[in-house]
C-alpha cells in the first residue's frame, strides 16, 4: 500500500492533492472501473479533466502507472506540476542522460514512483520491455489515443506498436483517452488497442463558453489586427497558420505592432520551441503563432482566443485547435477568416500528401 494516496478514497485524493471537492461528469465512474482493473475508453472534450481518470487510479492501485504520451516537450512540465502537489511522478524520454534514466528507473523499481510518463517509441526497446517486466504495473494510460488513427490529423506511426506491448501484459488494465475522435477514428482506436470490451465513456462536446466566428477573408492581417485591438488587446491566445513561413512572418509582424508573440513550428530547433512554449504557458499576454505542430497537450487555462488565418485541414482539427481556448470556463473566442483561395490551396495540399484517401475527401 502506498502512503495516504492508497486509502482507496478517490474523493479524498481529489480534494487533498488536486483541490477539488467534486468530480466532473463520468470521472468517478471511470476511476472506479480502473481501480477495479477494467479497460476503459474515454472520449471527452478538452479541459474536461481526463488526466485525473488515470492519475488517481495510479495512486491507488499497487505498482506504477505507465502513461504513454507523444508530448516529449511537455513531459517535464506535466511531471513538475504533479510533484508540486505531492504526487510521485517521473518521466523517461530522450531529453534525459543515461544517468538520468538510471536514477528514474531505480526510483520506479524501489516503489518511489506512482506515475511514469514515457514516449511511445521507447516502449518497444528491448531494455525498456525488460524493465517493465521487473516492476509491478498499476495500469497503462494511452494519452492522445487518436494518434493511432492512420487517417487522423495527428497520426503517429509509433502508436501502432503500442498494441504489441499491451499484448505482453494482458492482465494490466489500460485506458485510452482522447478529445478528438469521430466515429471512424473511435472504431480504429478500439480495434488497434484491443478495447472492444472496454467500458466506453463519451461526453458532450459542447463548449458554451466559446464563441465561434467565421469571416470572409479580405485583408487577413488587417482583420486579425482589428480583432486583437478591439477584443483581445492584452490577452493570451493562439494563432494558427498552415505554413511555417507564415507563422514566422506573422509573429514578427505582431511583435512589430507591440504584441508579445512567438512562432512555433516543427522546423524550429527543439530548444527554441521549448523556450517559446514555456513563455506562452508561464507568462501573461503572450501570443503563440503556430502550425498544427503546437497544441496537443497544451493546458493553459486562460487562453482567451484561438484564431485561424488559414482554414484547418478538417473539422476534427478545427475542434481540437479551438478547444484550447477557454479552459477556465470563462468566455473565449474561436475566430477564423477564410477565402476560396484557401479552399483550393488546402485541397492541393491534401491531394499531394500521403494521408489516407478518406481523409483527403473531408
Amino acid at each position: 500500500m502506498k502512503p495516504l494516496s492508497k486509502t482507496n478514497f478517490p474523493k479524498a485524493i481529489l480534494r487533498d492533492y488536486f483541490g477539488y471537492d467534486t468530480f466532473r461528469e463520468h470521472q468517478e465512474e471511470i476511476i472506479q472501473l480502473m481501480i477495479s482493473g477494467q479497460d476503459t475508453f474515454v472520449l471527452m472534450p478538452t479541459g474536461s479533466g481526463k488526466s485525473l481518470c488515470y492519475q488517481i487510479p495510479s495512486m491507488i492501485r499497487d505498482g506504477v502507472g505507465i502513461v504513454i504520451s507523444p508530448l516529449i516537450a511537455l513531459m517535464q512540465d506535466q511531471v513538475d506540476a504533479l510533484r508540486q502537489v505531492g504526487i510521485r511522478a517521473d518521466f523517461i524520454n530522450s531529453s534525459l542522460t543515461i544517468e538520468g534514466v538510471r536514477k528514474v528507473s531505480q526510483r520506479v523499481i524501489s516503489g518511489e514512483t506512482d506515475l511514469l510518463y514515457v514516449a511511445p517509441e521507447r516502449l518497444m526497446t528491448t531494455n525498456f520491455q525488460r524493465f517493465l517486466s521487473q516492476i509491478h504495473l498499476a495500469l497503462f494510460a494511452i494519452d492522445e489515443a487518436h494518434c493511432v488513427s492512420q487517417w487522423g490529423h495527428d497520426f503517429r506511426p509509433e502508436y501502432l506498436q503500442i498494441s504489441f506491448l499491451l499484448e505482453r501484459f494482458p492482465a494490466v488494465p489500460k485506458i485510452a483517452l482522447t478529445a478528438t475522435a469521430d466515429s471512424v477514428t473511435r472504431r480504429e482506436i478500439l480495434e488497434k488497442l484491443n478495447l472492444k470490451n472496454a467500458g466506453q465513456f463519451v461526453s458532450s462536446f459542447d463548449r458554451p463558453n466559446i464563441c465561434y466566428r467565421v469571416e470572409l477573408k479580405q485583408k487577413g492581417r488587417k482583420q486579425l489586427a482589428d480583432f486583437l485591438r478591439t477584443e483581445h488587446p492584452k490577452d493570451s491566445g493562439i494563432i494558427y497558420c498552415l505554413s511555417r513561413k507564415k507563422t514566422e512572418a506573422t509573429a514578427t509582424w505582431l511583435a512589430e505592432k507591440g504584441y508579445t508573440a512567438f512562432p512555433y513550428h516543427a522546423g524550429m530547433d527543439q530548444a527554441s520551441r521549448l523556450r517559446n512554449q514555456r513563455c506562452f504557458l508561464q507568462d501573461e499576454s503572450v501570443i503563440i503563432v503556430a502550425t498544427i505542430a503546437f497544441g496537443m497537450g497544451i493546458d493553459k487555462p486562460d487562453v482567451r482566443f484561438v484564431a485561424h488565418l488559414d482554414m484547418p485541414k478538417s473539422v476534427e482539427a478545427y475542434y481540437q485547435e479551438t478547444g484550447r481556448s477557454g479552459r477556465d470556463g470563462q468566455p473565449a473566442d474561436a475566430w477564423m477568416v477564410y477565402s476560396l483561395a484557401d479552399v483550393v490551396r488546402l485541397r492541393r495540399m491534401l491531394a499531394g500528401s500521403q494521408g489516407d484517401q478518406q481523409f483527403k475527401m473531408i
